[in-house]
């Protein structure tokens, strides 16, 4: 979990490799095409039936689905990066996104009116922006509430504790 453009997709990813589990990303069970949404209910299907399985990595903020997928997890992984830094991040991405066409999720690509709209609605920039203390606040809350004790919260402030957790994954699967 964190602020758009924290790197959260990036490491999920990473540690679903390492760990020899599927990667879950929400946002492609949410944006279908058209950046349409899943309907509520489907989507919390959808999540529901992925995370029933033994292992996986889940990336995504969807407040909708947190419990389904809490249920089943033992372990949130908190990418709590500054501001500055994510913002630095998700401009190069978003804009290194436009230009390149790349697909996201079910056939959706970033646009260059997004890049420079000031709608939270339509910007993932803006809403990066706008969002980033109400994920901090949002998981340090959950973190100690005494529902979610059983999880265990790992917060990474940098890259390179992002880099370190997978080194310990690696070092622990070596003969």
């Amino acid at each position: 979990m964190g602020a758009p453009g924290s790197g959260k997709s990036t490491l999920a990813a990473e540690l679903a490799v390492r760990l020899g589990v599927p990667h879950v990303e929400l946002d492609a069970l949410f944006h279908q095409q058209d950046w349409q949404p899943t309907p509520e209910p489907e989507f919390r299907e959808r999540v529901t039936a992925v995370v029933s399985g033994d292992g996986w990595v889940a990336d995504g903020n969807y407040s909708s689905v947190r419990d389904p997928i809490w249920r089943r997890a033992d372990t949130v992984i908190w990418f709590d990066l500054p501001r500055r830094q994510v913002m630095q991040q998700i401009v190069r991405r978003t804009v290194r996104r436009a230009a390149r066409r790349v697909e996201l999720w079910n056939g959706n690509r970033e646009r260059w009116s997004n890049v420079f709209s000031l709608d939270p609605e339509e910007s993932i920039i803006v809403w990066a922006w706008q969002q980033h203390a109400r994920y901090r606040s949002r998981l340090q809350e959950a973190s100690v509430d005494p529902r979610w004790s059983r999880l265990r919260f790992i917060r990474l402030t940098s890259h390179a504790q992002a880099r370190q957790l997978l080194d310990q994954l690696d070092r622990r699967s070596s003969p």
